[in-house]
């Protein structure tokens, strides 16, 4: 099951590929899909805890789930 959570301060092709590389960093096999024009993060594959820990160790904002 796939989750959409909020992510602060990306604003390129480039932060949305390091949120994506920290997540694939601590949930290998998590299927993610970044928007990066709506601020968000779809993963499937990853607690929302791996998520936070990686959108903040890459440096971005995490909202939590988006509503």
């Amino acid at each position: 099951m796939s989750t959409t959570y909020r992510v602060t301060g990306m604003s390129c092709g480039g932060c949305a590929k390091s949120v994506e590389s920290a997540i694939k960093a601590l949930a290998a096999d998590a299927k993610i899909s970044i928007d990066v024009a709506q601020a968000a993060v779809t993963v499937d594959g990853a607690t929302e805890a791996q998520v936070k820990q990686a959108v903040d160790e890459a440096g971005f904002g995490f909202e939590g789930k988006a509503a």
